[in-house]
């Protein structure tokens, strides 16, 4: 939503009571690159004022812990300002009421509310203020980060130096000490008054995981697409070790939405991007590193399995909307080049609710001992939301996540709202949108997609849809 006050106060709200963790409110001043530009960026209690006077903390009282932006006043070179918030004692889960407000700091009317929900989250992203087209907007976020306040600010870029604690000079005639394990290195440095992270595990304990995986034919890419790749699969890892699930495995699907108002995303590799962005998703979550994939729209069209080494070639021959060239019966289409759909037979319209069933029926017909997550890539126009409503209540008893990604600010009906629907047995549907996604850093693009994935794997589990 835009932001047109001059100052604005996000106040971060909870119920309080016995067993309840301590709750914090910070910013991080974030550079293009999504990283701060030196540990002033970071505004808490122990540092309550931004140099530049734009971000202020202003202090807490019972149940609400106050920050106030004035956008005008941040320098060029930050482009969004995170709205944190970090546990004590404690997890998100055990928080309730857990919200953020955006108020007119003049006003003091109510801009937007975002109820937020958690699990085992210490630290996490409610909401942040960005540029865009020269003025500022705000957007709810609502990612948690299970590894603290420690994984939150080691992904922004906050580094403080910490003092090696002294020890005391051993006895001369003290024996050498027995061979032993090597000891564990310190976790990543917080800021001074800063909430203190869980310590590493003990000697024995497992620890966050395997590391990217090699995937086969990655060899065979163009260079700087196989960097991208190599540095992409990381940036998934640190994703799914927020979570505590680095060892997951899955099967993923692509969806795209290929109507008519998809044309200019098309025409400037807007969703050649993203396809090339999620290919790392399913490097690192599939066994066998292929993503299937789909288009839609009034009928939606299977295309071929993407497999890591054929990105390029794939991208140009089945990232397409609309078809050229004219149409004798019989004849293949002028154009058309083997494998390719013929993009006039899939329409313009917006028909989520055929693909959902046939994806749904592909999953049925070839199980896999794995859950599917599904990247449906749209830019809204939903209206068939009484048919979408169905297809998603009915795929809640089945082992795939539909993790939904809008592109743009269009309508997106239905998807909006089934965080909050009621009468299905797990909340199978994830949902945000953003403007432009080309903007978005890869590392935030990721954990924005797998952010609910692992709580429905969790839920999931409990209910036995999952073994």
């Amino acid at each position: 939503m835009p932001v047109e006050a001059a100052a604005v106060r996000a106040v971060l709200g909870w119920s309080t009571g016995s067993g309840v963790p301590d709750v914090d409110a910070s910013a991080l001043l974030l550079t293009r690159g999504g990283r701060v530009r030196s540990d002033d960026d970071f505004v808490f209690y122990n540092q309550p004022r931004h140099a530049s006077g734009a971000v202020t903390h202003l202090g807490k009282q019972p149940g609400a812990d106050t920050l106030e932006v004035r956008p005008g006043a941040l320098g060029p070179d930050i482009e969004r300002v995170a709205l944190c918030a970090s546990a004590d004692g404690g997890t998100f889960g055990q928080v309730p009421g857990l919200h953020l407000r955006l108020l007119d700091a003049v006003s003091g009317a109510e801009l937007a509310r975002f109820e937020m929900a958690a699990g085992p989250e210490t630290a996490m992203i409610g909401g942040e203020l960005y540029r865009r087209d020269g003025g500022w907007k705000f957007r709810a976020v609502g990612q948690g980060y299970a590894s603290g306040l420690a994984g939150l600010a080691t992904d922004f870029g906050i580094t403080v130096d910490e003092e090696p604690p002294a020890s005391a000079p051993a006895p001369a005639s003290a024996p050498a000490p027995a061979p032993g394990p090597v000891p564990a290195p310190p976790m990543p440095p917080v800021p001074a008054g800063a909430p203190v992270p869980p310590p590493p595990p003990p000697a024995g304990h497992p620890g966050p995981g395997p590391g990217p995986r090699l995937t086969k034919g990655e060899e065979h890419l163009p260079v700087d697409m196989r960097k991208r790749l190599s540095l992409r699969k990381q940036q998934v890892l640190v994703s799914l070790n927020k979570h505590g699930v680095a060892d997951l495995r899955a099967r993923v699907v692509v969806v795209l939405d290929a109507s008519g108002s998809m044309g200019g995303l098309y025409r400037r590799g807007t969703v050649a991007g993203v396809v090339e962005r999620m290919v790392a998703v399913a490097a690192q979550l599939d066994d066998d590193g292929e993503m299937q994939a789909w288009t839609f729209a009034t009928n939606p069209a299977r295309l071929p399995d993407l497999a890591v080494g054929d990105l390029p070639e794939w991208l140009g021959l089945h990232v397409r909307v609309g078809q050229s060239g004219g149409f004798i019966r019989r004849k293949p289409p002028r154009g058309l080049l083997p494998g390719q759909i013929d993009m006039r037979t899939v329409g313009i319209q917006n028909e989520e609710q055929k693909v959902i069933a046939e994806v749904r029926a592909h999953v049925r017909a070839h199980p896999v001992p794995d859950p599917t997550l599904v990247l449906f890539f749209s830019d809204g126009g939903v209206h068939r939301n009484k048919e979408i409503e169905q297809e998603l209540r009915a795929a809640a008893d089945e082992p795939v996540f539909w993790q939904f990604v809008g592109l743009g600010s269009s309508q997106y009906g239905v998807l909006e709202r089934f965080d909050t629907m009621p009468g299905r047995r797990v909340d199978n549907v994830g949902f945000f949108a953003v403007d432009d996604i080309e903007r978005i850093s890869d590392q935030e693009l990721y954990d924005r997609v797998l952010s609910e994935f692992p709580s429905w794997l969790r839920a999931a589990r409990q209910a036995g849809i999952l073994r």
